[in-house]
């Protein structure tokens, strides 16, 4: 099983700037190339102050600049939101950028907000997201391409230059069902239960593998699942992290699937109803011994991948530390491990 950190630029404090937040994204980037980790993970919204991050794959080339060999993901770029002919092109410029190193993980998005206000309904955005996913993969694999859809409708027409390798796309999907289906037709999957109960992860993962037998024994399908992640020092250091991701999902909340209330940028913090302590049980912030197991438990269920979600709004002093003994207590522990069949 590998890790991916990802890089969850949160703007909590709107004095913290650009240059800072950036500045630490690409630090954390290139410190976890340093502690071991397979790669790096990068989101996509606007407008909000949370997983800020409007170009994927401009900061992917950054990263591939100031680091030899860790994968490099997007998670996930908002097909709706773009125009596929465009699109397409920067895809294999940034691949090309990457020196190979660029996996292409691509959704549908989740903040009504946004997607409303940059003219996107959001009742529309699984309907486009499957139609601009054809189109895209059309405009990656083959010339002259010509499309009569719903949102698209162009002459035939040739991206250029062409990918000279093949570009590996990963789907986010959440809904066993999606999972599944998707999973079914040999795509990577990137998954999340947020800080949901283990059983939500639990039907995910089975719904992948149920996907995955449809294939048969070829099938090459990777599931990648993101889960809040800190690795603690002691008893109070679990606390204080634990608060720190409460008060995160307080804004998360409020523009994934609630009422999107935003002012000037900034996230209004909403009451949740999921309490301090059931959201401590469901995600991985906890000390040494107690991650080894859960995370053993990860591996056993057949994850080939965890992506790292480690930013609440602490310092990032204490996000740099804590990668460090990630890589020198966790990973060597869990890594080597694999799915157990019953």
């Amino acid at each position: 099983m590998e890790f991916s950190h990802f890089l969850n630029s949160h703007l909590l404090d709107p004095a913290i700037g650009a240059k800072r937040l950036y500045r630490e994204m690409l630090e954390q980037a290139v410190h976890a190339e340093t502690c071991g980790y397979q790669g790096v993970s990068i989101p996509e919204h606007h407008l909000v102050n949370i997983l800020l991050m409007p170009s994927p794959l401009q900061f992917a080339v950054k990263v591939a600049a100031h680091t030899e060999s860790v994968e490099i993901a997007t998670s996930v770029c908002q097909l709706p939101l773009r125009d596929m002919r465009i699109f397409a092109g920067e895809v294999i410029q940034a691949q090309t950028l990457c020196s190979g190193r660029l996996i292409l993980g691509v959704g549908k998005g989740a903040f009504g907000y946004e997607t409303e206000r940059l003219g996107v309904s959001f009742d529309s955005t699984k309907a486009k997201f499957e139609e601009s996913l054809q189109v895209l993969e059309a405009l990656l694999s083959q010339q002259n391409v010509a499309w009569a859809g719903e949102y698209y409708r162009f002459e035939p027409l040739t991206v250029m230059p062409r990918p000279e390798e093949a570009i590996p796309i990963a789907l986010a999907i959440m809904a066993p069902a999606g999972i599944e289906a998707m999973a079914a037709k040999g795509y990577r999957i990137q998954t999340t239960p947020l800080g949901a109960h283990h059983n939500v992860l639990m039907e995910q993962v089975n719904a992948f593998y149920r996907g995955k037998a449809a294939v048969g024994p070829n099938c090459r399908s990777r599931l990648s699942l993101q889960r809040g992640l800190f690795l603690t020092k002691n008893d109070a250091d679990t606390k204080d992290k634990i608060a720190h991701a409460h008060r995160y999902y307080q804004r998360f909340d409020n523009v994934f699937g609630g009422p999107g209330i935003v002012e000037r940028g900034i996230i209004k913090p909403l009451p949740r109803t999921q309490s301090m302590e059931e959201l401590g049980q469901n995600v991985l912030i906890c000390g040494s011994a107690e991650m080894v197991d859960r995370l053993t438990e990860y591996a056993e269920l057949g994850i080939d991948e965890v992506i790292v979600s480690s930013n609440f709004g602490q310092d990032q002093s204490e996000t740099l530390e804590m990668m460090s003994r990630f890589g020198e207590e966790v990973l060597p522990q869990v890594r080597p491990l694999g799915r157990k069949v019953a």
